[in-house]
């Protein structure tokens, strides 16, 4: 939001009584119930007739709802083909097999990011190298891709973190330099906008969760788009069988046509179809609202040190989306070195219960892609089919391995309320800098912070 759009409270006038941190026995910054502020998804009387009616119909195994919600995605991305999933995790993996990722090929994803962005490539006897994030949008970093690239890479995973684009122009460079896909893993960014161009529409695929967390959640779903008619269909024949038949127009697959060539079932179910196509409805106005107060909690902070925003440039043509799992930059050195662990419990005290250090743990340090011999290969998965032990270059991952002490989460608003906004930006205000009194007491960081799924309270 632009800052001449900012209104006057925009100031927070700490009195000597407020200015007291709750951890030390002053009043909380956060004293209300805050209601239907984080309420999500927003389900009203229209979602539930659209499942009703499916249920009604018993139709929750079928197929025209889903393609009615298919068309609905079209239109809003403006896309040639969308594919709907039980799951993102599955769309995933079909966009891997759209793009002709196979036995001994390897794909490229950063390591900061939940596991669905590489883990499919297990099941399709692919490996996964792990890139290095940008400290600033907590994206793939274009600048250490190169270095991963070999002859066997096969395709890109780009992930746009906790909403926040990827840079991907010269993601896209790369990538066409060297001949390879690149799959968007719009799974925190549904609705997102890079320099333009909407998230999802800039590679050649784009892949995404819709489970009922995600900023566009429809229940346990999953949404594929591209403008690539073979790898909409690659994807629709690895387990879509009923819409595997007579209507593809990819040679190679036409012999096989009745049967999923993944052995899977992927189709999404119509109760997350008819409740998708409702809220897909009001989607852009909701997150519309988020963003205007997503921005407007950090113009609060925007003078408060050691803390920066994790956000697009207000007035830019790129735009957040959904602000899933919202985050902020946390930077030590200006608050004395006060670890990111014991600023978190300064701002829990005041009221935000949901303030917690670190973020996804870094994918190249579990075991599932060092050691783990998951298919009886008799040597790691990761490497059973490769060329080369791609585990090596995971050395070279810096920011990976540091970022779970210079992040934190905030806040996921999903209204414009003001005054609301105003209280838990000032729990966050009163910890940083209140900073020299929590350096008392304050033991460090733990030795890891945040969780495989998401984070977790530390």
């Amino acid at each position: 939001m632009p800052r001449d759009n900012i209104d006057e409270r925009k100031c927070i006038n700490l009195s000597n009584t407020e200015h007291q941190l709750a951890l030390f026995g002053g009043p909380k910054a956060v004293t209300e119930a805050p209601g239907d502020l984080f309420t999500w998804p927003i389900v009203t009387k229209e979602d539930e007739e659209a499942a009703l009616d499916v249920l009604r119909r018993g139709a929750m195994s079928g197929t025209d709802v889903t393609k009615q919600f298919e068309g609905d995605f079209r239109e809003w991305l403006e896309v040639d083909y969308a594919l709907g999933f039980n799951n993102g995790t599955a769309s995933l993996q079909a966009a891997m097999f759209g793009c002709g990722v196979g036995i001994g090929d390897e794909v490229i994803c950063p390591s900061i990011t939940y596991w669905a962005t590489g883990a499919p490539a297990y099941s399709l006897g692919a490996t996964v190298a792990f890139a290095d994030i940008d400290p600033v949008n907590l994206c793939l970093d274009p600048n250490d891709l190169e270095r991963l690239i070999g002859e066997r890479t096969k395709a890109i995973v780009v992930v746009h973190y906790f909403g926040h684009p990827a840079d991907m122009d010269p993601i896209m460079a790369i990538a066409e330099k060297h001949k390879l896909k690149v799959i968007e893993d719009v799974s925190h960014a549904q609705g997102g906008v890079y320099k333009g161009r909407k998230l999802g529409t800039i590679g050649h695929v784009g892949a995404m969760s819709l489970m009922a967390g995600k900023s566009l959640a429809v229940g346990e779903a999953g949404m594929l788009v591209t403008n690539d008619r073979e790898i909409y269909e690659r994807a629709l024949s690895f387990g879509h069988y009923e819409r595997y038949n007579q209507e593809i127009q990819t040679e190679a697959l036409k012999p096989y046509i009745g049967l999923p060539l993944g052995g899977a079932k992927h189709r999404m179910h119509q109760l997350s179809s008819a409740v998708g196509r409702v809220q897909l409805r009001h989607y852009e106005a909701r997150q519309a609202e988020i963003r205007l107060a997503m921005n407007y909690f950090w113009d609060l902070l925007e003078d408060v040190p050691g803390l920066r925003a994790h956000r697009t440039a207000p007035g830019s043509d790129s735009l957040m989306g959904g602000w899933y799992a919202a985050h902020g930059h946390y930077v030590p050195e200006e608050l004395g070195g006060l670890s990111v662990s014991r600023f978190c419990e300064a701002v829990r005290a005041e009221g935000v219960e949901d303030c917690v250090p670190g973020c996804n743990l870094p994918l190249h340090t579990h075991p599932l892609f060092q050691s783990a011999d998951v298919y009886g290969h008799g040597r790691p998965t990761r490497i059973a089919n490769a060329a080369r032990d791609v585990r090596t270059m995971d050395r070279d991952l810096p920011v990976s391995a540091g970022i779970a002490s210079l992040v934190y989460a905030i806040p996921w608003f999903k209204h414009y309320r003001p005054q609301a906004i105003e209280r838990y930006a000032l729990a966050f205000r009163k910890a940083a800098m209140n900073y020299k009194e929590l350096l008392v007491g304050d033991e460090g960081n733990p030795a890891t912070m945040g969780g495989w799924n998401m984070f977790k309270r530390n």
